[in-house]
């Protein structure tokens, strides 16, 4: 029994020593460095430049309304925000004046024409009676003096007449003058737009700028139907930049979302400020009216596509390290460095022409002082 049981003894002696040893190996081997991986698949790439600065949407219209003339605002029809039509009047000067000037000149027109119907019918009947009584002297009833002074009569009623109308002309002429007189005191909305802006108040003043003195306008007006951006873009990409091309547009008010835009317009001259990259401004439209409320000034980011491929292998940006070497995970998920031949790139990702598959995972981030060759790696949990 004892022979027996001995090499049993050792059997369980080296069992239990195995299973010590793996254990401690198991609980005390470098556990893998989590990380953020990600997978590689196909995707669209472009080639894309971005403004220096941050842009700004604009109106297509937009006019600081004053009067032609000074004087003493009398009405003010609207008030800031209101939407107006085109020709709507939005204020008036005091101009009592001119009112009675044009009613003077309407009534001397009234007076006008009842002169005129009366000389010109006096001036057909005595034509009629010249012709007849041309007629009585050549069937020799009447001497031809007496056809002489009907005559005469006739051609000076036919003046008459031709001078009320005259009169009339000179009546209407006049009513111009005092309409236009009118029209200089009244600002009408040259476009459909909202109001941005009223400076003034009823019972102020307001004057036309003096040359060279620049003076608040009395009404801002802003066509918030047609809208645009305007950026500007380095002057080292101005040269890539053609008028048609397709933009994306986003704002700071508005960061959630996308608004597709083109191209319409490149100055054609460089801006120089001092203590400021030099930039070309562009201007972009877009392509669908925004169902969103914007509003003129808002800051804008443009972002110009250049060129774009679709449906190719690509590869996050941030994951390409200096000399386009990428770290992958294999089989054993162990890190190995790899490298790549890219193609179109920008910030958020690149093409490969080769050195990676689909289904391929490479790292994210390199700031563990762990990354290296031959390291168990695991995902990060999400």
């Amino acid at each position: 029994m004892p022979f027996i049981n001995k090499p049993f003894r050792w059997v369980s002696f080296i069992a239990i020593t195995s299973a010590i040893a793996f254990a401690s190996w198991h609980y005390t081997r470098p556990k893998p460095l989590e990380v953020d991986l990600a997978l590689i698949a196909k995707g669209n790439v472009e080639t894309t430049i971005v403004n220096t600065r941050a842009g700004t949407i604009k109106s297509c219209q937009r006019s600081n309304l004053a009067p032609m003339t000074g004087g003493q605002i009398a009405k003010i029809r609207v008030k800031e925000g209101d939407h107006v039509q085109k020709g709507q009047i939005l204020l008036e000067l005091w101009n009592e004046d001119l009112l009675a000037q044009r009613e003077l000149a309407q009534r001397q027109l009234a007076m006008a024409q009842e002169r005129r119907r009366e000389t010109c019918i006096l001036a057909e009947n005595a034509r009629r009676e010249s012709i007849r009584t041309q007629q009585l002297v050549e069937k020799g009833f009447v001497s031809s003096q007496r056809a002489d002074d009907t005559n005469a009569n006739a051609r000076s009623r036919q003046a008459s007449c031709e001078a009320a109308i005259s009169d009339i002309k000179r009546a209407e002429a006049q009513i111009h003058v005092s309409q236009a007189g009118i029209d200089r005191t009244i600002i009408s909305a040259p476009f459909s737009g909202v109001i941005g802006k009223i400076s003034g108040e009823l019972g102020e003043y307001t004057t036309p700028s003096p040359p060279g003195i620049p003076t608040p306008p009395t009404i801002d007006l802003i066509d918030d139907s047609c809208l645009y951006v305007t950026a500007p873009m380095d002057e080292v990409d101005a040269p890539k930049i053609r008028v048609g091309q397709e933009a994306r547009i986003t704002l700071d008010a508005m960061p959630e979302k996308v608004f597709p835009g083109k191209i319409r317009r490149i100055a054609p001259y460089v801006t120089e400020i001092e203590k400021q990259a030099r930039t070309v401004d562009i201007e972009m439209d877009f392509l669908q009216i925004p169902t969103d409320t914007l509003l003129v000034g808002y800051s804008a980011d443009v972002e110009v596509i250049l060129e774009r491929k679709e449906n190719v292998l690509r590869i996050p940006t941030q994951a390409i390290r200096q000399n386009n070497k990428v770290w992958t995970v294999d089989e054993k998920n162990r890190l190995v460095e790899q490298s790549l031949e890219t193609g179109l790139s920008n910030w958020s990702f690149t093409e490969i022409r080769s050195g990676l598959k689909a289904g391929d995972q490479v790292l994210m981030s390199f700031d563990q002082d762990d990354i290296k060759a031959g390291v168990a790696v695991q995902p990060k949990p999400q």
